[in-house]
């Protein structure tokens, strides 16, 4: 019993470390494909996404691992990172679809109103986490994620201006569909949030409420029977 008992609970840590490992798995793709590229001297920008063209729908999978060069990747590195272990800690059982959806809206949107070159990097999918962070503490009024809400106001608050047309070698479309993108699916999964802990105070208090309630019941049973 105890043999079984030990090895459930090694199965959930490994499940829970898994989980974490997998923005570090994200990171460590992006950054390979920027060192494959220096080491061969190659370019990899065609399989950005390239809007309203059909081979530019390849770069909705492959964009968010390219870069222009090391300062653009340095850039992206932490907050994808960090972004995305704050997601899968949060959400353990739906993080991977909803990373899966975040990905293909954020790129396909992109792919319909970016002007016609090709976009690559991975600031679409970090505007998109830091945007379904942030409406997700808003739109399930849980208190766990609306202290995350209020990190990524004091910590990414200033991605805000990134998705107006600033700065016109920046794509600016990735960062406005990336935002839209993480509102939207918020919005889907507002109920599939962590379970919000009882305290101790609140149980105390809440039956105290249920008692009541009983009691008020039982008077009005009694007053109806002798009526």
């Amino acid at each position: 019993m105890f043999n079984f008992t030990l090895q459930l609970s090694m199965k959930k840590n490994h499940s829970k470390i898994y989980w974490l490992l997998l923005p570090f798995f994200f990171l460590c793709i992006m950054w390979i494909v920027k060192i494959v590229e220096l080491h061969y001297n190659i370019t990899l920008v065609n399989y950005g996404v390239l809007p309203k063209k059909i081979e530019g729908l390849k770069g909705i999978l492959f964009s968010p691992f390219i870069h222009k060069d090391f300062t653009h990747l340095i850039n992206n590195s932490l907050p994808i990172l960090i972004l995305g272990i704050m997601l899968f800690f949060t959400y353990k059982k739906t993080a991977l679809s909803i990373f899966f959806w975040l990905f293909f809206i954020s790129g396909f949107w992109l792919w319909i109103i970016g002007r016609p070159s090709y976009h690559i990097g991975a600031s679409g999918i970090i505007y998109s986490l830091a945007s379904f962070l942030f409406f997700s503490g808003v739109f399930s009024k849980n208190r766990q994620l609306i202290a995350i809400s209020l990190v990524i106001i004091f910590s990414y608050g200033y991605l805000i201006w990134g998705i107006f047309p600033t700065i016109l070698n920046i794509s600016w479309e990735g960062h406005l569909t990336g935002f839209l993108a993480g509102l939207l699916v918020a919005f889907f999964y507002k109920n599939s949030g962590p379970e919000e802990k009882k305290y101790d105070w609140e149980l105390e208090e809440e039956g105290t409420n249920d008692d009541t309630k009983n009691k008020e019941i039982e008077i009005n049973y009694i007053i109806r029977k002798k009526n």
